[in-house]
């Protein structure tokens, strides 16, 4: 077991994270920070961030932004994990289970509120368009 990565390990042997250890290393980020960092928010960060509202891996994150977008934004798995590092290193998102092959994702509560967000933002900017059209 390494703390030091943050990771344990399960009664199934499958690798955990756990949020508490991340503050503890100091490395949790403020929601002030994260909108200075972040927003305006691209395309593909906000999509990763709304797929992980649900757990899941890279190639599902792919497939989901594939589905909810009506395949105009597809995902490369250079983006996809290029952003989830630095997603997970900003503790936006979190490992919560590593397997063989798959490392699965989820949202923490500063991504959520990033998310929700950005959401606002997005709607302000098609409400004055839709005003103004």
């Amino acid at each position: 077991m390494n703390n030091a990565i943050c990771l344990n390990f399960s009664r199934r042997g499958n690798r955990q994270c756990n949020e508490s250890q991340r503050r503890r290393r100091g490395i949790s980020m403020t929601l002030e920070r994260a909108k200075k960092s972040y927003m305006p928010m691209t395309e593909t960060m906000y999509y990763i961030l709304l797929s992980l509202t649900e757990p899941r891996h890279g190639y599902g994150i792919m497939q989901h932004v594939e589905e909810i977008t009506n395949e105009r934004i597809r995902l490369g798995a250079g983006t996809i994990y290029n952003s989830l590092a630095k997603l997970e290193r900003d503790a936006l998102v979190e490992l919560i289970t590593e397997t063989e092959r798959r490392k699965i994702y989820l949202i923490t509560d500063v991504g959520q509120d990033l998310l929700k967000a950005e959401t606002t933002r997005l709607e302000e900017l098609s409400e004055n368009g839709r005003k103004y059209m």
